[in-house]
């Protein structure tokens, strides 16, 4: 078998593990994509509207709402991006093990056929691309 599978499957092994901040990610994302998080904003921002009697003033009041909003969106910006990113990673690698087996399919006819040996080499070749760009 040649390096550049080997070396593809080394990296899937490797890419395996799972930090605390990845799995954290992933359980916030689990609930923030889901209705219960909408609900809770929707009830957040009631409470906001009805605590205006309690406010000293207007620009107080609307103040709390925006610095809250701002910091809650900043947070959650930044963790489904992070989700988003493993996502497009996990696709991004089955695509190249399809292109994988591919090649090896595609390497055992070769002998048939002297055009598909050029065409095993650019596949394997555009394999694993974007992580050189």
């Amino acid at each position: 078998m040649n390096q550049q599978r080997s070396d593809a499957a080394e990296s899937r092994k490797q890419a395996d593990g799972r930090g605390p901040f990845e799995r954290f990610v992933e359980s916030v994302n689990q609930r923030v994509s889901r209705a219960p998080f909408f609900f809770v904003i929707v009830a957040a921002l009631l409470l906001w509207a009805a605590s205006y009697p309690l406010w000293s003033s207007t620009t107080k009041w609307e103040l709390a709402l925006h610095t809250g909003s701002a910091a809650l969106s900043l947070l959650l910006l930044v963790l489904l991006e992070n989700a988003g990113r493993r996502s497009e990673e996990a696709a991004q690698e089955k695509l190249n093990v399809i292109a994988e087996a591919l090649s090896d399919l595609m390497e055992s006819r070769a002998a048939d056929d002297p055009d598909l040996s050029e065409s095993v080499e650019r596949l394997r070749d555009a394999v694993g691309l974007e992580e050189r760009h």
